[in-house]
């Protein structure tokens, strides 16, 4: 986001809770620098192959939202981070699970690396439109490109 914009923060209340199955809590991170947005793609042979996504992954029990985001961009990019504030929270239901995913604003420390042989990308606003990302990320991409 620009320098100073200010984006709004949906309460996990205001997103439909769409299962009674427990939810896997889900870390996710957003990183923005010079206009763009970090973004992966998922690895073939996993869930949601082949669509793109912000950062991050399941969170352990008992481990906290930061230490989670944390331990995952280190996995899978190779850096740390500083993890600001939540933006939005959703939860959306697929077929074989149900999903509470939480992005939280966060700045690199140090220069990401696709250690999983992921492929990354830095987009703009108007490049995430075009792009294919999962059901439960479109409550945040709508929020990213209404500005």
């Amino acid at each position: 986001m620009p320098d100073g914009f200010q984006v709004p923060v949906l309460p996990l209340e205001a997103a439909p809770l769409t299962s009674s199955r427990a939810a896997i809590v889900v870390l996710a991170a957003v990183i923005e620098h010079d206009g763009r947005f970090f973004v992966t793609r998922r690895l073939e042979g996993t869930h949601l192959s082949g669509y793109w996504e912000f950062p991050g992954g399941k969170c352990e029990p008992g481990e906290s939202h930061d230490t989670c985001l944390r331990r995952e961009l280190t996995e899978e990019l190779g850096v740390d981070a500083d993890v600001g504030e939540e933006i939005v929270v959703t939860e959306h239901a697929y077929p074989d699970r149900t999903v509470r995913l939480h992005f939280r604003r966060c700045r690199l420390i140090g220069e990401p690396q696709p250690l999983l042989g992921q492929e990354v990308r830095w987009v703009t606003r108007v490049e995430m439109r075009d792009l294919p990302f999962p059901e439960a990320d479109q409550a945040l991409i709508a929020i990213l490109t209404s500005t």
